[in-house]
């Protein structure tokens, strides 16, 4: 019979005194002047708490442990708010859900605005919800505006600060795929490459042909000599990456046979007692974590 999968968390989502939940991390004062604060405070005040804290009970003691939501928690009794519905973990390591969380991207927080919008939340409510002026509210709505849908779908889960947008959407679509591709290729995705992007584009492919601007023979040179590198960097990243990945196919078919070989007493008993050195070597192949290395490539 197949093993039952574990849940990480309880179904239902249970009351709590806020002054009872026990923090599993220090926050100094002066996170009280962080945006980030400003931002969860102004959030509850306007639309109230969007995601419950997660807590996980004492094994041996009554009481909570709070693992996730310590600046909500914080925000919640500025806000004068005694009771909070809490989640509740079944592991009390904060490390099996804080690493792998995501955080949103560009793209993602200007559809979540965009949405919204459409269902009628007004901008000015928006705005106090977020701690931003309007005007920065109105940019995120309007992020995507003139960028091709090809270049949106290759950067919609990498974090691209707001400025690459800007001079993606001086470039005309097919430009735009490229230096989308360009930047996830190398993994750069800062506004001074995408700036550098620009600069070496040609003419022909910026919006309204770009500004008028004295072309010269050095100029010309430099735009030829960065797009060249630029594609043949890419280039190697990717036969780099191929190359990584079969290296770690044979390396895990490898240390498959090794598990196996090192799995035979006999086996294991005549390397211990004859060549120590050589049991050693396997063993440490064998209790290498791939999967982790792959993550790298």
């Amino acid at each position: 019979m197949a093993n039952r999968i574990k849940h990480g968390f309880q179904e239902k989502l249970i009351e709590l005194a806020v002054e009872g939940l026990l923090p599993t991390k220090l926050i100094s004062i002066s996170s009280r002047k962080c945006r980030k604060y400003a931002q969860v405070l102004s959030s509850i005040r306007e639309v109230g708490l969007i995601e419950p804290p997660v807590v996980a009970p004492f094994k041996k003691e009554k009481g909570y442990l709070l693992l996730d939501g310590h600046l909500r928690i914080m925000a919640l009794k500025e806000l004068g708010v005694e009771h909070v519905y809490c989640l509740i973990s079944t592991d009390d390591e904060t490390y099996t859900y804080n690493k792998y969380i995501n955080r949103l991207t560009a793209i993602q927080e200007h559809r979540m605005i965009v949405k919204a919008v459409q269902s009628g939340v007004s901008e000015e409510k928006l705005a106090r919800a977020l701690n931003l002026d309007i005007g920065t509210i109105r940019n995120k709505r309007n992020l995507l505006e003139g960028i091709c849908p090809e270049a949106i779908d290759l950067l919609k889960d990498k974090v691209v600060p707001e400025p690459v947008f800007k001079a993606l959407k001086k470039m005309q679509a097919p430009r735009q795929i490229i230096a989308a591709k360009l930047m996830n290729d190398q993994n750069k995705f800062n506004s001074n490459y995408a700036k550098a992007l620009l600069e070496a584009t040609p003419t022909h492919l910026l919006v309204n042909n770009g500004k008028p601007q004295k072309e010269t023979p050095a100029i010309l040179a430099r735009q030829v000599r960065l797009e060249e590198e630029s594609l043949a960097l890419s280039q190697e990243i990717g036969s780099l990456k191929d190359q990584h990945g079969t290296a770690i196919i044979d390396m895990t078919s490898m240390q498959a046979y090794l598990k196996r070989l090192l799995g035979n007493q006999a086996v294991a008993k005549y390397l211990r007692e004859f060549n120590e050195p050589i049991y050693d070597k396997f063993k440490e192949i064998a209790e290498l974590d791939f999967f982790r290395l792959k993550n790298l490539a």
